[in-house]
């Protein structure tokens, strides 16, 4: 809980600032996530394979920021392939959440309402989840995976991130027209979607450490493990939210590619 009440001002702040601010945060994060993932794979800074996890997705970035060549840089993520599948899969993981969180903070021209939304129903998913999960118990999720969650942490994680995707679709700008429940329709939609995505990456970074035969992906961060530990829902989520985006409507938060399906057949 302290190392949440320290970092997590600082994190909002950088989002909401902005600019150089928020994308130095963001490129230096990407950099302790690459280094954990070449840790989990002994890849030590001294060896190519672990110098381009360190550095390859931060470049991919950095590329994205001053060309906008947005495309080009996701199509950057697959050099690494040529050092091999965990490079590869670590490089683009990594690189893709990077440029995702990018785009929806400077690319979509919403400001920080994208990126505010999608951290908010990752945290709802990943706390609520806890709770319930220890308040409930009940049968074990994946077992084999990560034999701490249960089906009724992750449905209880998928209701909070829900009621937080609503509530933010209501105190967030929307678009002219669109009524009340139109907007707490989509913010439903895609908390459960964000939702899936997080615990979707969750799990699979479970399986990733049992492969490696660790329980945590590093130490940075007291009571909460390494930056895996603590950005893997993200790392799933953000990429979702930067495809969302680009099917909605220009100028408005990605909540509002989905149809407006829950509560009624209006199609504002």
């Amino acid at each position: 809980m302290l190392s949440a009440a320290i970092l997590a001002p600082i994190g909002l702040a950088c989002i909401r600032v902005g600019g150089p601010v928020f994308d130095v945060l963001v490129l230096a994060v990407l950099a302790g996530l690459g280094r954990e993932w070449g840790s989990l794979l002994r890849r030590p800074l001294s060896s190519l394979r672990g110098l381009v996890l360190l550095l390859w997705p931060a470049i991919a970035c950095v590329a994205a920021l001053v060309t906008t060549r947005w495309v080009e840089a996701v199509a950057m993520l697959a050099a690494p392939l040529v050092l091999g599948p965990a490079i590869a899969a670590g490089s683009a993981v990594v690189g893709l959440a990077g440029l995702a969180l990018i785009w929806l903070r400077a690319g979509t021209g919403t400001g920080w309402d994208g990126v505010l939304f999608v951290i908010l129903a990752v945290w709802a998913s990943d706390s609520v989840a806890y709770l319930a999960g220890r308040a409930f118990g009940g049968p074990r999720l994946a077992p084999r995976i990560s034999p701490a969650k249960t089906w009724s942490g992750s449905l209880g994680g998928l209701l909070g991130a829900m009621l937080v995707g609503a509530m933010l679709a209501m105190l967030l700008p929307a678009p002219e027209g669109v009524s009340a429940a139109a907007r707490v329709d989509r913010g439903l939609a895609t908390g459960l979607l964000l939702g899936l995505a997080a615990q979707a990456g969750d799990l699979a970074e479970s399986a990733f450490k049992r492969r490696c035969g660790v329980k945590d992906s590093g130490r940075l961060i007291p009571g909460h493990g390494g930056l895996l530990d603590r950005f893997d829902g993200l790392l799933a989520a953000a990429p979702v939210a930067a495809l969302l985006s680009l099917a909605a409507p220009a100028g408005t938060g990605f909540w509002y590619a989905f149809p407006h399906v829950f509560l009624g057949s209006d199609p504002r």
